[in-house]
């Protein structure tokens, strides 16, 4: 194995293991979880709450947007064009 594909395995082992960490700190500390809805996994996502019962969530101040939307919008085409190119340049090293 020449050093490029060492070097390469050593940062996949390392991003592999720092997000292990990270899941297992996420679900061990219940971060994200709102403790009156036990709706499993769903709970994280807060897909599963029931819309009527929103509003009172809200008052709770659980959770209060500050960052514009259209940020959401901009970030999702970056990373959508950088995943774009990513894969272009993994697939122009096969040939």
């Amino acid at each position: 194995m020449d050093k490029k594909h060492i070097i390469f395995k050593v940062i996949t082992i390392v991003v592999v293991v720092i997000t292990l960490v990270l899941a297992m700190y996420i679900m061990l500390n219940r971060k994200g979880v709102v403790e009156n809805y036990d709706f499993g996994a769903g709970a994280y996502y807060y897909a599963d709450i029931p819309t009527e019962e929103y509003a009172e969530i809200d008052k709770e101040g659980v959770y209060h947007n500050v960052i514009p939307k259209w940020i959401y919008y901009v970030l999702f085409l970056a990373w959508g064009w950088l995943m774009w190119r990513l894969w272009v340049w993994v697939d122009g090293r096969k040939k």
